[in-house]
């Protein structure tokens, strides 16, 4: 719910959910390993909400990525999100938690946002309704399906590789 509220707030519109997917009931996510989604390294940038949006991402080490998020409007921290990917088994699985500017969690204290991976592709890694997509050596997409009203939207982040 927070997330519409700052879409609206800021005035964001979303596209139709075309990017993101979702497991079929009983399916299982697919092998894979660290290696295979290490593209994602680096520090991000890019317009979105309405501010200044940045991930940076480390390299693999300790069977986990981790990543922290800010979203920056008017020179403020709207929000952060600090999670990881983390090899499960022969798969992975991305989890995060949400903080306010002042770092008061929206999750509770043992809740996490996970994300199942659903598959992979060339540059192109999609959990469930989160998927990441290499556009270039310097550039990443980022879909995030949003699922607060009936009809699900898609909202899109650019990103550039900064410094």
């Amino acid at each position: 719910m927070r997330i519409l509220v700052l879409l609206t707030l800021f005035g964001f519109s979303l596209g139709n959910a075309q990017n993101t997917h979702q497991l079929k009931e009983g399916q299982q996510s697919p092998k894979a390993t660290l290696d295979d989604v290490q593209w994602i390294t680096g520090h991000w940038r890019g317009e979105a909400l309405g501010g200044i949006a940045e991930e940076i991402w480390s390299p693999p080490m300790g069977e986990s990525m981790m990543f922290s998020f800010r979203l920056v409007n008017e020179d403020k921290v709207s929000f952060y999100e600090i999670g990881h990917i983390i090899q499960v088994d022969s798969t992975l699985l991305m989890q995060l938690k949400h903080f306010n500017g002042n770092l008061k969690g929206w999750e509770t204290k043992d809740e996490t946002v996970d994300f199942k991976l659903v598959k992979l592709e060339k540059d192109k890694v999609f959990f469930e309704g989160l998927t990441m997509e290499k556009v270039n050596q310097n550039e990443m997409r980022v879909y995030v399906l949003i699922e607060e009203s009936e009809n699900p939207q898609e909202l899109v982040f650019n990103y550039k590789r900064y410094q």
